[in-house]
């Protein structure tokens, strides 16, 4: 099947706040795939890494987005090393949890009154207003 590219497809500005945040340049990956036979979790991923960046280069986030793919990624660099064009998957994967993160934590999600004493009791002060934190930016 052929996928025909649009100019307005490739300028989003959430694929420009992936870039911003990796470091990496999406654009420079020509899907050779090394980063996807290098990777040792490739197994437990529902979208490989060269498939998440092509997504990305088409403008595809919200897809990538819902992966588990972002959450699996081990950090371990392996893409880096084999890829001939120094793409780090692992920094774009980092971009991505965080947007992720950003969007869940812009809505806050719990209201500190609806801790209880009993919670405050049971749990340590500190994971309490970590949780809070977390939880509501």
């Amino acid at each position: 099947m052929r996928y025909r590219l649009k100019g307005a497809l490739l300028k989003d500005d959430l694929v420009e706040r992936i870039v911003t945040l990796s470091g990496q340049s999406l654009f420079a990956c020509y899907q050779c795939g090394r980063c996807s036979a290098g990777c040792p979790v490739v197994d437990e991923m529902d979208m490989i890494p060269s498939e998440v960046i092509r997504r990305l280069q088409l403008g595809q986030v919200e897809e990538v987005l819902g992966t588990k793919t972002i959450w699996i990624c081990a950090s371990c660099l392996q893409c880096a090393s084999r890829c001939p064009k120094g793409v780090e998957f692992s920094s774009i994967c980092d971009a991505l949890r965080q947007t992720v993160l950003r969007r869940r934590l812009s809505k806050p999600q719990v209201d500190s009154d609806e801790v209880t004493p009993v919670m405050v009791s049971e749990a340590p002060q500190l994971g309490v207003v970590g949780a809070l934190r977390k939880l509501n930016g």
